[in-house]
């Protein structure tokens, strides 16, 4: 993308972010659009994304992740916490999440090394320390060695068996799973085991974009202490 392809998305964005309530500096928003900017690039070469219009990105990936900011946010109520985002591909929702809360620590997970190592230039890139992209399978990160996360989230990743099956021990006591979907996912809530309980299921709002976005809220249930 053009500096100026990025600057003439940049109203739409701001005003997606209004939309959303979200509060950045001007700072936080060009790392958005470089971030944007870096995909593009990347694109040509690894195939991140399947998405190449730059104002199609804009609302089906960046808005998109940032749709989940607020729900995260009263999660956290605000206070740093690790969040582990899994199969992150390109980095989507974890790397605008730690573009949007710098109180976060946020580790990207793909079993793709490409995709992981692009993260890590994102971190570099746009001098994020809160970042971080890991090659990995989900199953061998262990809160047991001290890699234990507090949010362990997926955008468009797997099933909700198999996402919180294959990430289980990597939550720490107490943690949570944050994982967003299209429409509401009835079969897939039907088909987990009682050892992980459901506590919300939230409605998002994706500015711009007319199709349905939930995220569902899990936690180990009472079975699996």
């Amino acid at each position: 993308m053009s500096a100026a392809s990025t600057n003439a998305l940049r109203p739409t964005l701001e005003a997606g972010l209004t939309e959303l309530g979200l509060v950045l500096s001007a700072t936080q928003v060009d790392q958005l659009l470089a971030y944007q900017a870096l995909i593009a690039q990347w694109n040509k070469v690894y195939n991140l994304t399947a998405v190449r219009d730059p104002a199609e990105m804009l609302t089906h990936h960046l808005l998109d992740s940032l749709a989940a900011v607020p729900p995260l946010l009263r999660h956290t109520a605000g206070e740093p916490a690790a969040v582990l985002d899994v199969g992150s591909g390109g980095g989507l929702p974890g790397v605008v999440l730690a573009i949007t809360c710098p109180q976060l620590t946020v580790h990207c997970v793909d079993t793709v090394a490409k995709k992981a190592a692009f993260v890590q230039q994102v971190a570099a890139s746009l001098k994020l320390p809160n970042l971080r992209g890991i090659h990995a399978r989900v199953e061998s990160l262990r809160a047991d060695a001290g890699q234990g996360y507090d949010v362990v989230c997926s955008r468009a990743f797997a099933s909700l068996v198999d996402f919180t099956t294959w990430s289980r021990a990597a939550l720490k006591p107490g943690a949570v799973w944050m994982a967003m979907k299209g429409k509401h996912p009835a079969d897939e809530l039907a088909a987990l085991p009682s050892e992980v309980e459901v506590f919300h299921v939230e409605q998002l709002q994706v500015p711009g974009l007319e199709a349905e976005r939930c995220v569902v809220w899990l936690r180990p249930g009472a079975a699996a202490a």
